[in-house]
């Protein structure tokens, strides 16, 4: 697979690398970043994997870090950029590969055998062997695992991430979810798990069924866990699976649709002479009102110069965050359907600045709402079925959340229409 392995910074010089064959020179490594800014020179798209004097260059941008193999083979590119999001997540150079080629990258079974603890290997003692199940079919859930009580947690958390222009449309919304899963389960147990995904349905039409309106979600880039069963989800869109023992994510999807905006806030400015300025913001839930969001936090930006602020809010707290320039308003719970105003009043110098920087900043929304899709993605059943016949209490969680990647345009003063911030 790969000759060589080394984590770059941005200016393409070497942290820490492994050679793992003597086909490429360690010197390679430098020409990567020469060869990158080419690219970009060019107006070329620098892609994942290319090629230069013989030497395949694989590599992924992981925060300010390039993570990059290379290869004289003709190599398994897919292969290979997957390895190197794995091993961003795990970060064991000689574990998870041996001589180029990958053994294990999943982390419950090489935390089995790499622990944070020392042991001493005396003369009479037999030099530890690799664990038999890295080469079984199940090589991420070791065989002999045994409890008390038998149970199984599922949690389906959806993170809405959203753009809303000026005059509060909805430009462009997103929803990211991901079920993580917790499993306590004795043996070899076997996990048949069903959502209301919108191909189930249509697999069914072949059978004169009819298709369930207002049910069923069509979900898109869909990436599971090594242990799903892909083919049988190709047929019958059924998640079939042996789970890992404990923790892990099961399954991550996408919906780009545009959705209401579950908490819409509207914020007014008024402008009293070159002295002082006010902000009346309202909050409205707008979601079903046997729903409730939990630690709301609505950010409004303010002029860099301003201070001695003010606040009255019908309900949470209010504080001044100055090395923000904005400030917080803070809500331990919103329920559905209600809605709330709140008055900030701040003190600005007498000479005006040439421009407002509060403008460039967004109005930013945090919360989460637990019991709660907003995309409707639903689990229609979970099953366990082990050989020894033992019953299994499957939990099972919603959680909606504000996402990361959204941009929230700020108010107009009073006397231009009112401006809607939301998530």
């Amino acid at each position: 697979m790969a000759s060589l392995i080394a984590i770059l910074d941005l200016k393409g010089k070497s942290l820490i690398q492994r050679c793992y064959r003597d086909d490429i020179p360690p010197s390679s490594i430098e020409n990567f970043m020469p060869l990158i800014l080419d690219m970009e020179d060019e107006g070329q798209h620098v892609t994942p994997c290319f090629s230069s004097e013989g030497v395949n260059y694989m590599h992924i941008r992981y925060s300010n870090l390039y993570v990059l193999a290379l290869s004289r083979r003709n190599s398994n590119a897919a292969e290979t950029v997957i390895f190197l999001h794995r091993f961003v997540q795990v970060l064991l150079m000689d574990e998870m590969i041996d001589f180029g080629v990958p053994q294990t990258t999943e982390s419950k079974t090489l935390q089995e055998f790499i622990t944070q603890e020392s042991h001493q290997l005396m003369r009479d003692q037999v030099q530890p062997q690799p664990l038999n199940h890295l080469t079984t079919a199940v090589s991420w859930r070791p065989e002999g695992i045994r409890y008390r009580k038998n149970e199984v947690f599922l949690d389906v958390i959806e993170s809405v991430n959203m753009l809303i222009n000026a005059a509060g449309d909805v430009v462009r919304s997103e929803i990211l979810g991901v079920i993580k899963m917790r499993c306590y389960l004795s043996g070899m147990p076997e996990l048949r798990l069903g959502l209301n995904d919108k191909g189930l349905f249509r697999a069914g039409e072949k059978d004169d069924k009819p298709v369930p309106r207002g049910k069923a979600v069509e979900m898109e880039d869909t990436h599971f866990h090594q242990c799903v069963r892909l083919s049988r989800f190709e047929n019958d869109r059924t998640i079939l699976f042996i789970p890992p023992d404990g923790d892990f994510d099961l399954m991550t999807y996408r919906l780009s649709k545009v959705v209401k905006p579950l908490i819409w806030v509207e914020a007014e400015i008024e402008h009293h002479g070159e002295s002082r300025v006010v902000y009346m913001v309202k909050v409205i839930a707008q979601f079903k009102r046997k729903s409730t969001a939990n630690n709301v936090e609505i950010f409004i930006p303010v002029p860099e110069d301003a201070d001695t602020p003010k606040f009255k809010a019908a309900t949470g707290t209010v504080k001044y965050a100055p090395d923000r320039n904005g400030f917080v308003w803070k809500m331990r719970q919103l329920a559905g359907g209600k809605e709330f105003l709140m008055r900030a009043q701040f003190s600005l110098p007498s000479v005006k600045n040439e421009q407002d920087n509060s403008r460039c900043v967004p109005i930013t929304v945090k919360y989460d709402i637990p019991y709660f899709t907003v995309s409707g993605v639903q689990v229609r059943y979970l099953k366990v079925v082990e050989k020894s016949g033992y019953q299994a209490l499957p939990w099972v969680r919603y959680i909606t959340q504000n996402g990361d990647d959204y941009s929230l345009r700020t108010a107009h003063e009073k006397g231009s229409p009112a401006v809607r911030q939301s998530t």
